[in-house]
């Protein structure tokens, strides 16, 4: 596998290695198209980054009648959820060309049942997000969610009345994913870190940065680009647990080149052009060599997740304000990227359940929260234009050995993402030292001094 390479001392960490995006594209048919009627009661066709703001624009209007919203991606239309029969709210919501549906919860009603889950069901293992397809707050408990803890979460769930809430197992348990990854390495207390590298941004101040799982960023200050190499970049802001899970971190030269853009592999890149906020339904994807390329759909917005204390075996690491999906994860994804196949932006890796075998939830921290919290924009201004084309539409799109070549590590379970090693220790989390964050026999931890050249986005060489 060829790619473009960089002096050492200009490394473009780009966004996530995302081979075979070209046959990404096939997972989102008529993903650009949009229409107009002349008919206002005819619903109109969206693109999916283009029904937010109708959303927002309806919800103003709306008041106490609006009650979320999420996308039909099959039909391509908004769906808006409204509490009871006002003709003229329905008028409203035909207008700006989407479709009412009539529902029994309100948005104060799931927003109070929200607040009496976190007061009396704030357990590790658990998360919940309002889930607007069903009008209910979909809770999820992981396999350690059992006996008292079990019941005290579905007495609290009952206690929220009929038809509020609903309750689902999920497999495996959730955690961070910052024991694996594709980019970014650090040495700290003692062991090695390993996470992946968000979206290139560019820091208030003008200096080259990137955006990582704050998790990532908390575990260590000073990351490199490769296992054993020297620091490339240094942490400058992170959040977690509460309010997000993001780092900024910025380039220690400040002329590092750090394209806009997505390695595709093979000298391609895909062009980030935008941040977005996610829809409910809305189509995304998702990169990390430890899994390769999958694809999925949002399932829920501002979720609120119970990790198991990273420095308290009794506690809890909550997080809120997370995008709740149907895509896979494992461990060697944290901070990765989640965007769309035109180029938006979406989230940052946190964490989740379940693998890509058996499937599982997996959460994101939103991009656009993370870039006005830190005072970033997306992109490197200048330096982001890139020279990359289409990724070859021959490979698989969901398929992780054709979205990244195992033959070079970057999917190869005894590399990247070696579970043996402590890369997956349950009982370490997010900031576990004890195991090898990566198996050093594996080829994403080039140790020659080169740089990577496993399809990962950290494409180096000496000069």
């Amino acid at each position: 596998m060829s790619h473009k390479r960089i002096p050492k001392r200009k490394a473009a960490l780009a966004a996530g290695s995302v081979a075979a995006l070209g046959a990404a594209a096939l997972l989102l048919p008529n993903a650009n198209a949009s229409q107009s009627n002349s008919d206002d009661a005819t619903p109109k066709t969206f693109k999916a980054t283009d029904v937010g703001d109708v959303a927002s624009q309806l919800a103003s209007q709306l008041g106490d009648a609006f009650a979320g919203s999420y996308y039909d991606s099959s039909k391509q239309q908004l769906v808006i959820n409204v509490v009871g029969d006002n003709s003229n709210v329905v008028n409203q919501i035909e207008k700006a060309g989407a479709v009412a549906n009539q529902v029994q919860n309100s948005t104060s009603a799931l927003q109070a049942a929200a607040k009496t889950l976190k007061s009396d069901a704030t357990i590790p293992g658990t998360a919940w997000a309002v889930d607007p397809k069903t009008n209910k707050i979909q809770v999820t408990a992981d396999s350690t969610v059992t006996g008292a803890k079990w019941n005290k979460l579905t007495s609290t769930v009952d206690s929220l009345g009929s038809g509020v809430a609903a309750v689902k197992k999920s497999a495996g348990s959730f955690k961070t994913f910052v024991s694996g990854g594709d980019a970014i390495f650090a040495q700290a207390n003692g062991g090695g870190v390993r996470c992946s590298l968000g979206f290139n941004v560019t820091a208030s101040d003008g200096s080259p940065a990137f955006l990582t799982a704050g998790h990532c960023g908390v575990a260590a200050k000073q990351w490199s680009d490769s296992q054993n190499g020297q620091p490339i970049a240094t942490v400058d802001q992170a959040t977690f647990p509460g309010a997000g899970d993001f780092s900024l971190v910025k380039y220690d030269d400040p002329n590092t080149q750090a394209p806009s853009e997505v390695n595709a592999g093979n000298g391609q890149t895909v062009q980030i052009t935008q941040a977005a906020e996610a829809t409910v339904g809305q189509q995304v994807l998702r990169m990390g060599s430890t899994t390769g390329l999958h694809d999925g759909s949002v399932t829920g917005l501002d979720a609120t997740v119970n990790f198991q204390s990273e420095t308290d075996p009794n506690g809890v690491d909550t997080v809120t304000g997370l995008i709740q999906t149907d895509v896979c994860a494992e461990a060697g994804d944290s901070g990765g990227s989640l965007f769309t196949q035109d180029g938006s932006a979406i989230g940052l890796t946190s964490g989740g359940s379940g693998d890509c075998t058996t499937g599982g939830e997996t959460f994101f921290q939103p991009v656009t929260t993370a870039l006005a919290a830190v005072g970033a924009t997306l992109g490197a201004g200048d330096a982001g234009a890139g020279d990359g084309g289409a990724a070859d539409p021959s490979a698989s799109a969901s398929d992780p050995a054709g979205a990244a070549d195992p033959s070079a590590g970057a999917s190869d379970p005894a590399g990247a993402g070696d579970q043996a090693g402590g890369a997956d220790d349950q009982a370490g989390g997010a900031g576990d030292q004890a195991g090898g964050a990566a198996d050093p026999s594996g080829a994403a931890g080039d140790q020659s001094g080169t740089g990577m050249d496993d399809g990962s986005g950290l494409v180096t060489s000496t000069p």
